[in-house]
């Protein structure tokens, strides 16, 4: 009997998780950042995904994107099943989910001839040679001329002192009887087993011992895909790029805006090494070896256009950019690859209270002199900095805002009505920004009784205990379960207040409530935030 896995883990369902760097807005813009044209303007577009795992990616950025036709497939039944019921509560009628293999895949015949984007996640570094060129393949058959290739896979550099801790559990897990699970937990307890004689490996590799205490605490769900499958290829960036180059894609760059600032992680010696490397593709691996790079998400394209040098200012000129985070005035502390950017307040602080209002264009901000007496290349590194930090997003185009209004909403209301009963889908769709703005279950049954009319936070807290003390489930705070009505909420009650004083604003000019009543909540801001908690 063939094993229609291919030895992909398939008796663990994966995560549902969301991708920013798949977001078709943010990949305009990683094209901009680069001088790039790109052919995300049209109004009209075909995106597919490759290895879709749950769905979820997919069915939010088809609801953002309603211009956007997404095409989106995977070899599990269950998965796919899946993604269709979340399709259908949502009524997203922009994307179609196909149970296929790689190897059947081209062969199904409701596709469209070639696609704009095809998009993969991690899928490179987890299945077979054999797969892999029948996704090179795909890619070069179905990709349009001027089309882009998203991929990301798990880089050598960073992956290779760890390689033999993961044949290790894989070996262990393997031996085992039992559901994978429990199985893994075992291999996991077997290494820190060996680590703890003084293993020579440990004490020479000290990434293999963080990659293991950090292993313990990830899902299984998530380890099992991440470092259990029988395939698993951390890629030297030069193998991967020849790979590719078979359907005729060329590097575009990271989709990761702040790798494209050289000296936020670099110190000058390095950059001269860099610098010294003519070649596109020599420079990528020399580059991961650099930073020690563990994961990349990198952008490839079918027949590259550069901007002019106007063209390239104009581009951005276009791009309307919005706030992603919160901003209540004061510095900004932000991090990469552990060390400090440092930004000057006079100069992003009339950004960010700029777009306070709203999404503008970059143009838009110059107009209203945000910009001060920065030069182009100070704005443009600033502005590549805070998007790439998540502080500002890209966003759609600000025409066609109300179209897409209704059916984030309606997608919203089907991923927030699942809260009631689970906490696995954490993002909402954003018809502003086109990608997904990450909100807890707690967060999204606040907004659930928000949309139904109910603006004060104790309304919120008191829907949120119901919902949870009818399924037995009851919070935990600093360690211990509340057993207590009361205490269940008051510790909700300080959840939801926070949650209007710190994020509904934020979720309003997002988009992302979760059905069409956006009356004002009138909640009263608190001095401090409370910790989050988690149901027991």
């Amino acid at each position: 009997m063939s094993d229609w896995t291919s030895g992909y883990v398939s008796e663990v369902d994966y995560t549902h998780d969301f991708f920013h760097e798949m977001t078709p807005a943010v990949l305009a813009l990683a094209a901009t950042s680069k001088g790039q044209k790109h052919g995300f303007a049209q109004s009209e577009l075909s995106y597919c995904e490759l290895g879709c795992g749950q769905g979820f990616n997919s069915n939010l950025l088809a609801a953002a994107n309603p211009h956007i036709e997404f095409h989106a497939m995977d070899f599990n039944p269950a998965h796919i099943a899946g993604a269709r019921e979340l399709a259908a509560e949502g009524k997203i009628r922009n994307v179609h989910f196909y149970e296929r293999s790689f190897a059947d895949f081209d062969a199904e015949p409701t596709l469209p001839k070639q696609f704009d984007v095809i998009a993969l996640h991690g899928v490179m570094s987890w299945v077979s040679q054999q797969n892999r060129q029948l996704i090179v393949d795909f890619i070069r058959r179905r990709l349009k001329s001027g089309g882009m290739v998203y991929v990301s896979y798990n880089a050598l550099s960073g992956w290779a002192s760890v390689m033999p801790l993961r044949r290790i559990l894989l070996d262990r897990a393997t031996q085992g009887t039992g559901p994978l699970e429990a199985r893994i937990a075992e291999a996991l307890h077997f290494a820190e087993q060996l680590q703890g004689t003084g293993a020579k490996f440990f004490q020479a590799n000290p990434l293999a011992c963080a990659r293991l205490g950090k292993s313990k605490q990830m899902s299984p769900n998530y380890l099992a895909h991440e470092m259990f499958n029988a395939d698993w290829t951390p890629f030297h960036f030069a193998d991967l790029a020849e790979e590719l180059s078979e359907a005729k894609l060329n590097f575009l760059g990271s989709t990761s805006l702040l790798d494209h600032i050289d000296d936020l992680c670099m110190t000058p010696e390095q950059i001269a090494v860099l610098d010294g490397e003519a070649d596109p593709v020599r420079r990528e691996s020399l580059r991961d070896v650099l930073v020690n790079e563990q994961f990349r998400s990198d952008l490839f394209v079918k027949g590259a256009r550069r901007h002019t040098e106007r063209g390239a200012v104009g581009a951005w000129f276009e791009t309307p950019l919005a706030l992603a985070q919160r901003y209540s005035g004061g510095p900004l502390k932000l991090n990469w690859r552990l060390k400090e950017i440092e930004l000057d307040p006079a100069q992003y602080i009339p950004i960010l209270e700029a777009l306070g209002s709203g999404p503008i264009t970059v143009r838009g901000l110059l107009d209203q002199g945000a910009f001060g007496q920065m030069t182009w290349a100070e704005i443009s590194r600033l502005l590549t900095i805070l998007v790439g930090a998540k502080v500002l997003s890209p966003c759609l185009p600000l025409e066609g805002t109300q179209a897409r209004k209704a059916q984030c909403q309606a997608f919203n209301l089907a991923v927030c009505k699942r809260a009631e009963e689970s906490e696995t889908l954490r993002f909402l769709a954003s018809p502003i920004t086109g990608g997904g703005v990450e909100v807890d279950r707690f967060e999204q049954l606040f907004l659930l009784a928000y949309s139904e009319g109910k603006t004060e936070p104790s309304q919120w807290a008191d829907l949120v205990w119901r919902i949870l003390s009818a399924q037995g489930q009851r919070l935990q705070h600093e360690g211990q379960v509340l057993e207590r009505a009361e205490e269940n909420l008051a510790v909700l009650q300080a959840r939801a207040a926070a949650f209007a004083a710190r994020r509904l604003n934020l979720c309003k000019s997002l988009g992302v409530i979760p059905a069409a009543t956006l009356a004002n909540s009138g909640a009263a801001p608190m001095e401090a935030e409370p910790q989050r908690e988690a149901a027991a």
